[in-house]
This record gives C-alpha cells, structure tokens and sequence, in this order.
C-alpha cells in the first residue's frame, strides 16, 4: 500500500519558485517528439497548490489534457498529408496557411487554440490583413536588402549650365519607384472563412487522433457571410460585348455568346468536348472542369461533384451548329479527321487542348476595358438568348461570321422563329436596322 501511495506521489510534484508555488504533473510521452510531457500551473497558496495538483492528476487520469505539444504549424502540415482534396483546392489552403495562420498562429501549441484566440485572429485580419499594429511603417516591394526610393532619370541630369533650372524629374518624365506608406487593407469576411474551415478541419482531425480533447472552432463567430452582388452587363453592354467578341474572332464570339446564354462556369466552358454536345437534341451535358495547376491543365469533377444536362434555345443550337461546321471544315483542310473527343474551344490547330483559364479571363477584361466596360467573365452568367435578342444583338452578324455565305439565311430562321414571323416578314423587321454581313441581302 506504502509503495502504491508512493507511486502515485511521483506522478506530480510542488516546488517553490521565489514567491510562488509552481505544480508539475507528468503526463506522459509526446507521441510526435518522444519527450516527457508535464502539465503546469502556478500559485501563492498552499491549500491551492494542492488542489491544482489534485485537478490536473485527475485530468490526467481521464485523459482531458492535450496528448502532445505540436504546434498549429505541425498539425496544418498533417492534415494536409492526409486531407483527400483536389489539387487547386489543396493549393489554395497551402496559400491561406503560408500568407495567413502560420505567421500569425504557426508556433502556437495546438492545445493552446482557444475559441479567444481565434476570435481575436479573426479580428485583426479583418482590420489589417498584414496585422500591424497602427504605427507608421513602409510596404516594402521586395523582402530582399534594396533602395525604397529609386528615380530612373529619362535624361541624366547632368552638369547643369550656369543659371539654369535646378533638374526637374516630374516635367523630365523620370520613373520614381518607390516603396508607398502602408496603408490597412482588410481581408474580406469570405477569405476570412476560408481560412475558418481550414483551420477547423485542422483541429477536428487533433480531435481524431486525440491530440486534443475538443475543437473550438465550433463554437467560434465567424464573419457574417456577404450576400452574393451580382453586377452583369446591361442588356445593351451585352450586346456590345457579343458583337466585339464577333469581330475578335469565330471561336472567341461563341465562347462569349455560351457563356451568356447557358450559365456555365468558365471551367465547365473549356472542358467541353463535342461528345458532350448534342445538336440534334439541342442539348448539351456537363461533366467535367479545366483547371490549370502548377502550370498544366487538368480536368477534374465540376464544383459540385454532379453532372447535369443543359437545354439549349434555337439560336445557340445554330451557333453552335456553325461552330461545328467550322470545326469540321479546318480539320479536313489540315488533312485530318474531326473527332468527338475534340475540345469545342482551343488555340491549337488540332482542338487537342482548351484555351488556357487565366488567358480567357484576362482576353475578356480587356475586350469590355476597350468598350469602356466594367465586366468579368464570371458576371456573364445571368443572361439568356431571349434578353440578348431583346437587347438588339445582330444575330446575322453571328450567323454570318460562322456560317462562312449562308449565315443570313441560318440566322433569319432563328429570329423567325424567335418573333414568330416568316423569314420574309424577320427580314424586313431587321432590314430596318442592321446591316447584312458580307454582302448578304435578305
């Protein structure tokens, strides 16, 4: 009985520290360093200590305290290891962890991340997404030992002639780079749950492998998720966007008019092939995404891990038909034969591969920064073909493009069907307005 009240004495201790009492009790080995683990707290009172050493025994003995000293850092690092994800979004908690958690929360024992914690992180990223500390200081351009301000002198100012101007680099043209005064820029309340979610998936993965007894994430107050803004083009942009698209190209208009007319992601776009297209049914399935990672493209599932089917109205169904037409017509002059599995949209020669994500996204901001519009690809998918046809988009002039001489025709039945008249009667409607493409007369 000596032996066990011993034993049971060993497991904890209380040694005086100047003034205070300071309590160890030992719990066991980490199971990521091997070394010895001790809980620890301190105290003035004697009765105190005793019962501080009395509670963290019994944490002990039921296993509430943390099993290991790992670090957020360490514990990010393997549940990334093990999280089944798909590589842009791993990439993305990769960039979230690096710019983010880790300078700010890396070094922090796991155990030690409190809901307080958190809340308080939280707070100061949506303050200052760098988390100064309100006092003066320089956003330097570059981490590396360089000059804040440099002037590169368009003309060298020279030995200056007596009684001239002192050199001017304002009216001389000169380049004045320089590292600007900091200024708080905010991370948005979405970011912001971002790196939420990773961050609880992180502590929920301790919790699994008993690293910790509890996940506070839970119980955190994230930022109010914002409503979604949706800022497409006015009927009479769009139209404008898809006549400029047109003019840019027959692959590149018909991009653009898909994009407006089915709503589908620009990823969902690029990833089509004409197998998944169906013209006499005028319909069309979506099955997969192009993504471009570590720089390569990859397909992959679409956002929502489904597959569905899109209907398509009679004028795509004739863009479209066009489109194919063309496709058909470029590789046969090339000596090859058109293939299903053909990407409907490509720079390369052979459609073997999609346009490039980034490259579209960036073609079209251009494309509405020269008509004077503010515009993303993204915004375009609140459109139909009836509110394009209603905003005046000349659909001979698609037609026409595609359709290589017969495109007025083509396009007559679509808006003869659209208006409900005869091709004649839809001839003489759109006589009135537009121009016919290439010549064509009604």
């Amino acid at each position: 009985m000596a032996k066990a009240a011993a034993k049971t004495r060993s497991r904890g201790s209380i040694r005086r520290r100047g003034n205070s009492l300071q309590v160890l009790v030992y719990a066991g080995v980490d199971p990521l360093t091997g070394q010895r683990m001790y809980l620890s707290e301190s105290t003035t009172d004697e009765d105190e200590a005793q019962r501080i050493l009395n509670r963290l025994q019994s944490e002990v003995d039921e296993q509430r305290n943390a099993r290991t000293r790992a670090t957020l850092g360490v514990a990010m690092d393997a549940w990334l290891r093990v999280h089944d994800v798909e590589e842009n979004t791993r990439k993305g908690y990769e960039t979230y962890i690096r710019r983010y958690i880790r300078p700010a929360l890396g070094d922090v024992p796991v155990a030690k991340i409190t809901a307080k914690v958190l809340e308080e992180f939280y707070a100061e990223l949506r303050r200052c997404r760098v988390r100064c500390d309100g006092s003066p200081r320089v956003d330097h351009r570059t981490e590396r030992l360089h000059e804040c301000r440099v002037v590169r002198h368009r003309r060298p100012p020279g030995r200056r002639p007596a009684g001239a101007p002192p050199h001017d680099c304002a009216a001389a043209g000169c380049v004045v780079t320089e590292c600007p005064p900091h200024q708080c820029k905010p991370l948005s309340a979405t970011m912001v749950r971002h790196l939420h979610t990773a961050i609880g998936a992180t502590l929920a993965a301790a919790v699994r492998w008993e690293w910790i007894k509890s996940n506070p994430s839970g119980v955190v107050k994230k930022p109010r998720q914002p409503a979604p803004q949706p800022k497409p083009p006015t009927p009479e942009e769009a139209g404008r966007i898809i006549e400029a698209a047109w003019e840019q190209g027959d692959d590149w208009g018909t991009f653009v008019w898909l994009t407006m007319v089915t709503g589908m992601r620009r990823g969902e776009l690029l990833a089509l092939r004409w197998h998944d297209v169906d013209l006499a049914a005028g319909k069309l399935e979506i099955r997969r995404n192009y993504v471009w990672i570590d720089g390569r493209g990859v397909e992959k599932d679409t956002k929502t891990h489904q597959m569905r089917r899109i209907s398509l109205d009679p004028a795509t169904v004739q863009v479209l038909t066009a489109h194919r037409e063309n496709y058909e017509q470029r590789m046969r002059s090339l000596g090859l034969e058109p293939s299903r599995s053909a990407f409907l949209f490509s720079n390369e020669p052979d459609f073997r591969t999609p346009y490039n994500p980034s490259a579209t996204s960036h073609r079209y901001a251009d494309m509405c920064a020269e008509l004077g519009i503010d515009s993303h690809l993204h915004a375009l998918r609140h459109y139909s073909a009836t509110e394009l046809l209603t905003a005046g988009v000349d659909l001979r002039t698609v037609a026409g493009r595609l359709g290589h001489g017969g495109g007025g025709a083509i396009t007559l039945r679509v808006y003869a069907a659209w208006v409900g008249e005869s091709d004649r009667r839809a001839a003489e409607i759109l006589g009135s307005r537009l121009k016919w493409p290439r010549g064509i007369q009604p």
